[in-house]
């Protein structure tokens, strides 16, 4: 079959999928796990996913005054992000939580109006490379343990360029490559053995947790990662890593 005719594909995990499908095999995953997410994150980080989103809000810094303050935090449907950003912040900041995922979004409204958020906090399904929003319409854009999920990574940082203001600030939290000898190989032991097996015995299904550390081992590493963010356009790019890089949260600011 000549190139031109062949489908294209792209990487679900470690197999190779038509690009076409693979945001429906993602949605899969998620939906599978939505009523379980905070499990899963607990399986995939031991715990540690709750010490790295206090960080991340830290490090974003949101107005503690009481001034005007957007949000959109994409990827975000279960809430756990915006949910610490309306903790931290006084009553005029706001957030939108976009998610591909109806079924996510569902937890996260449950969440939100459970903590009687639901005033400052609103939940509207979108795909991260076409964000249904106006451009320069946020302060901050944050995606935590989302942005490998996405299909096309370039389209989405488009996005969010997009949508941020002038002075408008990207922050990413994601999984990322360990970079301390010994903890390493742990971290990959744990991930490929011991996760699957808790997840079946756990969810009763290991598939979503299978596909979830193969798509970290794929995902871009943190200088590889900054470089993208960099040719999206965003300036003064950093990371930091947290516990040895198991995860790295990337800031960069629209200027």
């Amino acid at each position: 079959m000549p190139d031109a005719q062949r489908p294209q594909t792209t990487s679900f995990g470690y197999r190779e999928v038509p690009t076409s499908e693979r945001q429906g095999l993602v949605n899969d995953v998620f939906a599978k796990v939505a009523g379980r997410y905070d499990l899963m994150n607990d399986l995939m980080s031991g715990g540690l996913h709750r010490l790295w989103k206090r960080d991340f809000i830290n490090w974003l810094a949101p107005p503690k005054a009481d001034r005007p303050f957007r949000l959109l935090d994409v990827a975000g449907g279960t809430g756990d992000i915006a949910l610490r950003y309306g903790a931290a912040t006084g009553e005029s900041a706001t957030a939108v939580i976009c998610d591909i995922s109806p079924k996510m979004l569902e937890v996260g409204q449950r969440r939100i109006n459970d903590a009687g958020l639901a005033h400052r906090i609103e939940c509207v399904e979108g795909n991260a490379e076409t964000l249904p929003f106006p451009d320069r319409s946020f302060d901050a854009y944050t995606i935590a343990f989302g942005i490998r999920n996405v299909t096309n990574i370039d389209r989405a940082l488009a996005e969010a360029y997009r949508v941020l203001k002038t002075g408008g600030r990207f922050m990413c939290l994601e999984f990322s490559e360990v970079k301390v000898p010994i903890l390493d190989k742990l971290y990959e032991f744990h991930s490929f053995q011991v996760i699957p097996r808790l997840g079946k015995i756990a969810a009763g299904d290991d598939q979503p947790y299978q596909y979830l550390v193969e798509s970290i081992r794929k995902f871009p590493n943190q200088e590889a990662f900054a470089q993208l963010i960099g040719d999206a356009g965003f300036e003064r790019v950093t990371y930091r890593n947290l516990t040895g890089g198991i995860a790295a949260m990337h800031s960069g600011w629209k200027i």
